[in-house]
């Protein structure tokens, strides 16, 4: 009997470990609150940092990573001239067609084209990242919670592993993923991508201009969306004043 007690104390005490061990696996930390412009009732898009986050994207990112919903015509909001978009789209190749042959056919990207994927497919896209898919990023800070400073934070997260984590190869330590395991490695190292304005290159800089790039990428109506808002709150104001005061002369002499 009393090895029957032992034996059953063992094994919940077993049990207890694995499901700590299972709960510390999933802790995710909390993201860093970062202060950015577009944030609040009137923030807005630095058109500095979406160049440079665009740079940083098409330097970086672009190779492992899609932008399904962006066509190269839409960088005009980013400040870029027509000449600059198609210079900037022909650096591109697409896949178009049929042609009168009936056969597709590659030519150089134009400003109404979209981005192209850097993988003709999901299977070769998972074979190159030792079976791991890069996500689009169109709308990755809409499809996050606290999206840009989630972001944010895992780009600048990497760290070595604490001993209770154990990595497989192919696998990095990052506390903001989900069980702090990740599958793609640190993708930003200082110095990296050269800025022409004179702005820091920085892991910390240059995750801060791409996610600046692609917070407009996800919302690009952002700063017409809010200016309405302010509009509409303006009137409605005005509108409730005259409404009181309509009010105030209808139910004067009224006791």
């Amino acid at each position: 009997m009393k090895n029957s007690i032992l034996s059953i104390l063992a094994i919940a005490c077993a049990m207890l470990g694995s499901v700590q061990t299972v709960s510390a696996a999933g802790d995710v930390a909390k993201p860093k609150q970062m202060d950015w412009s577009f944030s609040g009732p009137f923030g807005t898009y630095d058109k500095a940092a979406l160049q440079r986050g665009f740079l940083v994207f098409k330097s970086v990112c672009a190779s492992c990573h899609s932008l399904d919903k962006i066509a190269f015509r839409n960088l005009e909001a980013l400040g870029y001239e027509e000449a600059q978009i198609k210079t900037l789209a022909a650096e591109y190749t697409v896949t178009d067609g049929p042609n009168d042959e009936g056969e597709m056919f590659d030519r150089p990207a134009r400003p109404s084209d979209y981005f192209p994927n850097p993988y003709p497919n999901k299977a070769a896209a998972k074979y190159a990242n030792n079976g791991a898919y890069p996500p689009d990023l169109s709308l990755m800070t809409k499809a996050r919670k606290d999206g840009a400073n989630y972001v944010y934070s895992l780009l600048t997260g990497y760290k070595d592993a604490p001993e209770h984590v154990h990595l497989m190869n192919g696998q990095y330590y990052n506390p903001y993923m989900a069980g702090g395991v990740i599958a793609m490695p640190a993708p930003l190292s200082d110095g990296q991508v050269g800025y022409e304005d004179g702005t820091a290159t920085t892991v910390d800089q240059y995750a801060k201009d791409v996610v600046h790039f692609l917070n407009w990428a996800a919302e690009p109506e952002l700063e017409a969306r809010k200016r309405m808002g302010v509009k509409v709150l303006i009137f409605l104001s005005i509108f409730a004043l005259v409404m009181y005061g309509v009010k105030r002369k209808i139910w004067h002499d009224v006791h």
